[in-house]
C-alpha cells in the first residue's frame, strides 16, 4: 500500500474539541502506511536554501519524510504530530537511520503552537490552519525560513480534499504571510500544458527579516 500525501484541517468541536476523533483518524492512516513517503516538493526542490546548522520544526509531521530530510541535512529537528502512532513510527525510523538529532513529539498544534523566535526552519506540508499562520511566522528566528506547501483550489486532478475551504485560494498563501520576505513561490493554476509542471499546489519559501 502506498500512502498518499495527507491534508489536515484544524477544527474544534464545542463538546469534544475534536482531538480524540482526529487522533484516531490519523492513527489509523499512519498505522496502515508502508513508510514515510517522499518529502514535500517545496522542501526537496529547495533543499539548497537550508542553513548548514540550526533548529528545525516539522509541523504536523505525519510519518516524517520532511523531518528525516532535515535531520539528514544536519539540522536539529523537532517533529510534532497529533498522532501517537506517527510519532512512534518516526522515532523508530530515526533510530534505525542513526539520526540522533531528530526528536518526535505528540502535540496538539492548535492548543500549543510554536513559541516565538524558536526555530531557524519550519516546514509545513498539507496542513492548513489559517489561524495558525501568524504564529508560524512569529516562531521563526531572524533569518529563519518557512517552507510551506498545500493544495490549491484551482485544480486539475482529484488529489486532495474535495472541500474548497481546505484548499488555498489563488495567491492566498502570499496574503496569509505578509510579514515574511518571499524567496520562492510556485502556483501554476491552469496555465500552459496542464499535463506538465506542478499542479494543484501552492508552494512557498519565505524568510523572516534579520
Amino acid at each position: 500500500m502506498t500512502f498518499a500525501p495527507t491534508w489536515r484541517q484544524g477544527w474544534t468541536d464545542p463538546v469534544t474539541n475534536g482531538t480524540t476523533e482526529l487522533r484516531l483518524k490519523w492513527d489509523q492512516r499512519h498505522g496502515q502506511a508502508e513508510g514515510p513517503g517522499q518529502p514535500a516538493r517545496v522542501l526537496a526542490e529547495n533543499r539548497h536554501l537550508l542553513p548548514a546548522a540550526g533548529e528545525a520544526l516539522d509541523l504536523a509531521c505525519g510519518l516524517g519524510a520532511n523531518a528525516l530530510l532535515l535531520a539528514e541535512a544536519g539540522l536539529q529537528v523537532t517533529a510534532w504530530d497529533l498522532s501517537p502512532v506517527a510519532v512512534q513510527r518516526l522515532t523508530e525510523l530515526a533510530r534505525e537511520r542513526g539520526l540522533t538529532g531528530l526528536r518526535a513529539e505528540v502535540r496538539d498544534l492548535l492548543a500549543a503552537p510554536p513559541m516565538a523566535s524558536s526555530f531557524d526552519v519550519i516546514v509545513c506540508s498539507h496542513f492548513l490552519e489559517r489561524s495558525l499562520m501568524p504564529a508560524l511566522a512569529a516562531a521563526l528566528r531572524p533569518g529563519g525560513l518557512l517552507f510551506y506547501q498545500t493544495f490549491s483550489q484551482t485544480r486539475i486532478t482529484g488529489v486532495g480534499p474535495s472541500n474548497p475551504a481546505f484548499r488555498l485560494a489563488d495567491n492566498e498563501l502570499l496574503r496569509l504571510l505578509p510579514d515574511l520576505r518571499l524567496r520562492f513561490y510556485r502556483e501554476e493554476a491552469l496555465l500552459g500544458d496542464r499535463g506538465s509542471g506542478c499542479r494543484d499546489l501552492a508552494m512557498l519559501v519565505a524568510e523572516r527579516a534579520r
